[in-house]
């Protein structure tokens, strides 16, 4: 039994060690998100961090319309951001957990 323990906190170590690993990987998966036919790009890493946003000369003497163009591909870019983090992180817990029976919640 406390070998078991002792076999199942190694495992859970080794498993944080991974997740850290994939959120610092992470921070180099970029991922564009635009709006208006490209007149504004959002770019921002898949730990949802912003890294760029371009916007075409031509929107610059339209506030309102450079507003919501930035919200909408900024939006666009972080809802990839955040498919992306969740299953890259879903997927280094689950190869990383310990068999411990009625915990299958990563089905």
């Amino acid at each position: 039994m406390l070998g078991d323990l002792q076999g199942m906190m190694a495992k859970l170590q080794e498993t944080q060690a991974k997740i850290e690993e994939t959120k610092k990987r992470l921070n180099s998966v970029m991922v564009d998100g635009d709006s208006g036919n490209g007149a504004v790009v959002a770019t921002v890493t898949a730990n949802r961090e912003v890294k760029n946003i371009a916007i075409d000369d031509e929107l610059l003497n339209d506030k309102e319309a450079l507003e919501d163009y930035l919200i909408i591909a900024l939006n666009k870019a972080l809802e990839q951001a955040n498919k992306i983090n969740e299953a890259e992180l879903a997927a280094a817990a689950k190869d990383g957990m310990p068999n411990i029976p009625g915990m299958d919640m990563f089905k």
